[in-house]
C-alpha cells in the first residue's frame, strides 16, 4: 500500500504521433486527493487520458497502482467519471441498471452479479444521495442528478483510484455540494481522487494539491492554495477539443487505445 497510486516519468503523451503533453513527471501517493488545473488547451485532460490508456505515451513511462498503464489485470480498480454533463442512450435505463454497469469489472467467473454486487450498487447510489431514485428512469432525472449518477456508476466498483473530468461543470450549486460531501468521504475511506476541474471553489475542502498544466508542461505542483490564477473561474471548458480522438476511443470506456498499445509494443 505504500507503492504511489499514479507516477509518471518523463512521460510524453499525445494522440498518433503528435505529442500534446511534454517530459511530465509526476508522483501521486495513495490516498492524496489532487486537483488538475490549466487553461483551455493546456494539455490537462490529454494527462489524464495518458494515465487511463486513452492516448498514447509516446515517451517516459506510466504507471497506474504498480503496473505500466493498460496492463493492470484488475480493472475496477480504477473508477473513471468522464467529461459529459448527462447520461444518455437509445434504450431507457433505471439509475440502478446504469450504475450497475460500473461494477461489471468485479463481477465473478460466471459474470452474474451476487449479493454483494447488488449491494455494492445500492451502496453508491445512496452515496451519492440518490437512494430514492433508485428504480427510477434516468430521463427523468436532473442534469445534476445524472452526473452524480455517473459518479455512483464508477463508485460501485469499488475503486482505489478515481479519477474524475470536469465533475462539477453545468451542474447546480445543490449537486455540486452533494458530490463535495461524497468525495470527502471516498477520499476518507482511502480512496485516491484525481480531478480535473477549473472549478476548484466547490471542490477546495477535498483537493489539497494541485497540479498545473501549462502548454503542455508541469509547471506546478504544490498546495491547492498557492496555485494562483490557474485555479480561478476563467479556467474552462474542455482541452484538446481540437485534437481528433485515437481510434477506437470512448469517452466512457477507458481502454487503451490501438496507438496506445502499439506505441508500448514499441510497433513504431
Amino acid at each position: 500500500m505504500s507503492d504511489p497510486a499514479l507516477c509518471l516519468t518523463g512521460a510524453t503523451v499525445g494522440y498518433g504521433d503528435v505529442a500534446i503533453v511534454r517530459d511530465a513527471s509526476l508522483t501521486v501517493r495513495r490516498g492524496e486527493a489532487v486537483a488538475v488545473i490549466g487553461s483551455n488547451g493546456s494539455g490537462k485532460t490529454t494527462l489524464m487520458r495518458g494515465v487511463l490508456g486513452l492516448a498514447a505515451v509516446l515517451g517516459g513511462s506510466v504507471e497506474v497502482l504498480g503496473a505500466p498503464v493498460g496492463r493492470l489485470r484488475e480493472h475496477g480498480r480504477v473508477g473513471y467519471v468522464p467529461q459529459r454533463h448527462t447520461v444518455s442512450g437509445a434504450m431507457p435505463a433505471t439509475v440502478r441498471e446504469v450504475v450497475g454497469v460500473g461494477r461489471l469489472p468485479r463481477l465473478g467467473l460466471f459474470g452474474r452479479p451476487v449479493a454483494r454486487d447488488r449491494a455494492a450498487v445500492a451502496e453508491a447510489v445512496d452515496a451519492v444521495g440518490l437512494a430514492d431514485r433508485l428504480d427510477d428512469p434516468v430521463a427523468s432525472l436532473s442534469g445534476g442528478q445524472q452526473r452524480r449518477v455517473l459518479v455512483a456508476r464508477a463508485l460501485a466498483a469499488e475503486p482505489e483510484l478515481l479519477v474524475m473530468d470536469e465533475p462539477t461543470a453545468g451542474v447546480d450549486a445543490a449537486s455540486q455540494a452533494a458530490l463535495a460531501t461524497v468525495l470527502a468521504q471516498v477520499s476518507a475511506a482511502g480512496t485516491t481522487l484525481v480531478v480535473v476541474t477549473h472549478e476548484t471553489g466547490p471542490l477546495a475542502g477535498v483537493l489539497r494539491r494541485a497540479v498545473v498544466v501549462d502548454s503542455g508542461r508541469l509547471t506546478y505542483d504544490g498546495p491547492l492554495s498557492g496555485a494562483g490564477p490557474a485555479a480561478g473561474p476563467d479556467c474552462h471548458h474542455p482541452d484538446e477539443a481540437t485534437v481528433p480522438p485515437v481510434r477506437g476511443y470512448r469517452l466512457d470506456q477507458p481502454r487503451p487505445a490501438p496507438d496506445a498499445a502499439r506505441v508500448r509494443d514499441g510497433s513504431r
